[in-house]
């Protein structure tokens, strides 16, 4: 049937490869036929699932998504290729985006960065997560571009979610957040007592954060468990990702993930197979000795982004690879839920408190990091709901 429909747009489309043009009655017919053929040629070199939703779209490349315990979404937008004129923003209802708080946590730009205070200011956001309480967790690594961060510029943001204003800064000092570091997620502690973050920047690492002194600590820093595993290769869209010059991106931890009683987190390196975990009360007294702690292997698992664990500690997985989700058992099997074209390398995951997980697609195959310029900007926000 699709070999039927398509021969006539085909045999045409070699009309013009040779140089020959068709009538032009046959090109109306033939551009009819393209337009059918992109449809029928969309779901063979495609897959798409009905259970995915779109939410809305983006014009800027999108990494976080989370969602506060009355609905409200919010989502960021790192400084990454681009200067980025929102970080921070609140998707409204119409799916259109409001900067958050306010215009001036978001007034940060490149050209400017001499003239705006780092410490009050968003840099380069990459992630924020709602803690169900009445506040926005907003993570600045503070590193434009993901390279050198900016001096005095890494830092957790507390926003209040009643009164849309910040609430408090807890900034990091340079032997927690050095030059070459990017902090990459977070996870707050149920009782608002600890944040635990991975440091997917050079060296990786996790960091602890104490939210009632302020005082922050490295563990696991340079460590096998959070480093990026030299014999994995990420792929996507069939192909091994390299960068312009070759070379295969090497990314350190990553997914991050907290179990609903606080005591157990899990992360994983974005290029390596293996997942790790480890007792949050081990990384608090790491505080006074960070070289007591070791971390456990949890499972086998492949190159993934964002990690999710719900109530059930079912943890899922974004994977690239095949433009997916996966769902990681506490028996450490590994079980496809849904692919879909349309996730364009699938990043951030957020839960809803109707129960649904939302999820970004950063496209970041299709970024300047890998090609020379933007070759897709089709940046969406998706939903789906959970197994039973």
């Amino acid at each position: 049937m699709f070999k039927n429909l398509l021969t006539p747009f085909l045999a045409g489309t070699a009309l013009l490869a040779l140089g020959l043009q068709p009538f032009a009655a046959d090109a109306q017919a033939l551009k009819k036929l393209s337009d059918t053929a992109k449809e029928i040629v969309a779901p063979i070199t495609g897959k798409t699932d009905d259970r995915l939703e779109k939410v809305t779209t983006f014009k800027h490349q999108v990494t976080g998504v989370t969602v506060s315990e009355d609905g409200r979404i919010f989502v960021n937008f790192p400084r990454w290729s681009e200067d980025v004129p929102v970080s921070v923003a609140e998707v409204m209802k119409d799916g259109s985006i409001k900067p958050y708080p306010d215009d001036e946590w978001n007034a940060w730009r490149n050209a400017k960065m001499s003239e705006i205070s780092p410490t009050d200011h968003f840099v380069t956001v990459q992630s924020v997560v709602a803690d169900g309480k009445g506040s926005l967790w907003v993570v600045d690594p503070a590193a434009p571009n993901s390279e050198k961060t900016v001096k005095g510029g890494p830092k957790l943001v507390q926003v209040d979610l009643k009164t849309n204003t910040v609430k408090k800064v807890y900034p990091f000092p340079p032997e927690v957040a050095g030059p070459a570091s990017y902090l990459n997620d977070v996870r707050i502690a149920p009782d608002g007592t600890f944040a635990y973050f991975t440091d997917s920047g050079s060296p990786g690492g996790l960091v602890v954060l104490d939210l009632t002194s302020g005082k922050s600590w490295r563990v696991l820093s340079d460590d096998p468990s959070t480093q990026a595993e030299k014999d994995v290769v990420v792929e996507v869209d069939g192909k091994p990702l390299r960068r312009p010059d070759g070379r295969q991106p090497q990314f350190n931890a990553d997914g991050i993930a907290l179990t609903a009683d606080s005591k157990t987190l899990y992360w994983q390196a974005l290029t390596g197979k293996t997942m790790y975990r480890i007792s949050t009360e081990a990384l608090q007294k790491a505080a006074s000795d960070p070289g007591a702690v070791k971390a456990e292997k949890f499972a086998d698992t492949e190159p993934t982004d964002g990690l999710w664990i719900d109530k059930q500690n079912r943890i899922y997985l974004s994977t690239m690879t095949n433009n997916g989700v996966k769902i990681l058992g506490q028996d450490g099997k590994v079980t496809s839920f849904l692919q879909d074209s349309r996730l364009r390398w699938p990043d951030t995951f957020a839960q809803g408190p109707d129960g649904a997980i939302y999820i970004t697609a950063s496209h970041i195959q299709d970024s300047p990091w890998f090609n020379k310029d933007w070759t897709d900007d089709d940046f969406a926000l998706f939903k789906f709901n959970p197994p039973k």
